[in-house]
């Protein structure tokens, strides 16, 4: 369990580690979307998610940006003077000159100033590559969660429209009977009621079902059309202790936050160093024409020189008015801060894990009982409706037993939804769900890896990136979802 995929590119990748998907992708319409599909839509095209690698390329660039600062600087300069008045009695002034020059500078000696700043940037790398993995954990769950809410709102939907058909049935049926005298107004008022008060939960129904298509669209970038029951989860674990231990091994929050503890420390070395001698090395050059434009008569001065200077330099701080000291303080303060922010993150993570893992425990309880009552409950309505048939039930008695047998229905849908949510949070807490761990659909996977080797070492000064452009998609011409349903969704997993 603890062993990671390996990812395969170029081709289409499976879904979660021992999962026999490819039957349920066979086995789907070609217009179906499977919950594989949905996840490699959003990896390649939330805005969050291109915006994070972004962001972390971007965080890259402090590693050569922090190394610039111990390498050798080359400068070269051009000047042009045109003396528009020259003095009558000056012999030696040029009417005219032109000069160049070129500097060297070696930083010897720096105090360790720049390996402290380039280590607390590695770090601050490495801290980025963990908390784009946090992200697309994060996108991943939002998604799972939208995917679960449709399916869930169809259901319900559809519970609903078949409840309101029952209701007009009875209502119907009540009227009639209203007619010849077996039942009372009262009666018929009590189903028209009902059926009122299920018409406006079918509105609200129809109004969470489109807020779910919305919500999926957000993060997916593509309308929800004929979503096919979720696979199943695989390795779960068996108790929350051995959910917590792993989530302390692989979740990406408490990486992100170890590697700040360490780019802290190391900004501390970083902040001594302003204290420390600093010894560099110079070499410079310069070449003067003056256009022979020396006046005539002066065979003391040559229109061209030259020159080459080579030196050596120290800087000794010796009072920087506390500047220094404070800085120091500074970092120590902020490692001590990272330290406890480090703590933090580790509570946090294992109460996630371990309220996930109690909420899928609790949901997959609540599915047990929930299913005997849903079985209860049909039961109870046709002995209901039999009894009423021979006077020993009211109109009333029926009407509260379809609505009992709806609302456990309602609950045995809401409760499948969550579990698997609840299962799908447990793993994300484990740091076992994440692009790294899931199959995507379209090729390679992003490695934010290969664009910090790309540039770590980069010292050409003109070596830009392309202009850049929008990855993610945008939902301007997705069409507004309505709360239109198909005959049958499937709640349960496949198994």
């Amino acid at each position: 369990m603890h062993d990671k995929m390996t990812i395969a590119t170029g081709r289409r990748a499976r879904w979660l580690a021992g999962l026999a998907f490819g039957a349920l992708v066979a086995a789907s319409p070609a217009h179906a979307e499977t919950l594989q599909g949905a996840l490699a839509k959003a990896y390649e095209n939330n805005p969050t998610l291109t915006g994070a690698r972004a962001g972390q390329r971007a965080n890259d660039e402090n590693v050569p940006i922090q190394k610039a600062a111990g390498l050798p600087s080359v400068g070269a300069s051009v000047d042009y003077q045109e003396n528009l008045v020259v003095p009558g009695n000056s012999f030696f002034t040029p009417g005219r000159s032109v000069s160049t020059g070129a500097q060297l500078s070696v930083p010897l000696y720096q105090g360790g100033a720049v390996r402290n700043a380039v280590k607390a940037a590695k770090y601050r790398v490495e801290a980025g590559q963990a908390d784009l993995r946090a992200t697309e954990a994060s996108i991943f769950s939002q998604v799972v969660g939208a995917y679960m809410d449709v399916i869930r709102d169809i259901a319900i939907v559809q519970l609903n429209q078949k409840n309101v058909s029952v209701l007009r049935t009875n209502l119907q049926a009540t009227s009639d009977r209203f007619e010849i005298g077996d039942l009372t107004r009262t009666d018929v008022a009590q189903s028209q009621a009902r059926l009122a008060l299920a018409e406006g939960d079918l509105r609200t129904a129809e109004s969470n079902l489109i807020r779910s298509r919305e919500s999926y669209i957000r993060l997916v970038g593509d309308a929800p059309t004929d979503l096919q029951a979720p696979p199943v989860l695989p390795n779960l674990p068996t108790t929350a202790e051995e959910a917590v231990a792993i989530a302390l091994t692989n979740n990406p929050d408490i990486d992100a936050a170890n590697q700040r503890l360490s780019a802290a420390r190391a900004d501390i070395g970083a902040a001594r160093a302003t204290r420390a001698p600093k010894v560099s090395a110079t070499v410079s050059g310069g070449y003067n024409n003056n256009l022979n434009s020396i006046p005539a008569g002066n065979t003391t001065s040559d229109n061209t020189t030259t020159s080459t200077i080579a030196g050596v330099s120290m800087t000794l701080p010796i009072f920087q008015g506390g500047r220094a000291s404070a800085r120091v303080r500074q970092a120590q303060a902020q490692t001590s801060q990272a330290i406890e922010n480090y703590v933090a993150v580790e509570r946090d993570v294992i109460a996630q894990t371990r309220g996930a893992y109690a909420a899928w425990q609790a949901n997959e309880r609540i599915i047990a009982a929930t299913e005997q009552a849903v079985g209860a409950n049909g039961l109870s309505l046709e002995g209901v409706r039999a009894e009423n048939s021979v006077g020993t039930r009211s109109i009333l008695d029926i009407l509260n037993a379809e609505q009992e047998y709806l609302n456990t229905q309602v609950q045995l849908v809401s409760a499948r939804r969550n579990s698997y949510v609840a299962a799908f949070s447990v793993l994300a807490a484990m740091g076992k769900a994440e692009a790294r761990d899931l199959g995507i659909e379209g090729g390679a996977l992003y490695d934010p890896e290969v664009n910090y080797r790309r540039v770590k070492g980069q010292l050409w000064d003109w070596a830009d990136d392309p202009k850049p452009q929008q990855q993610a998609t945008d939902t301007r011409t997705v069409p507004a979802p309505d709360a239109g349903v198909p005959a049958y969704v499937e709640m349960g997993p496949k198994q």
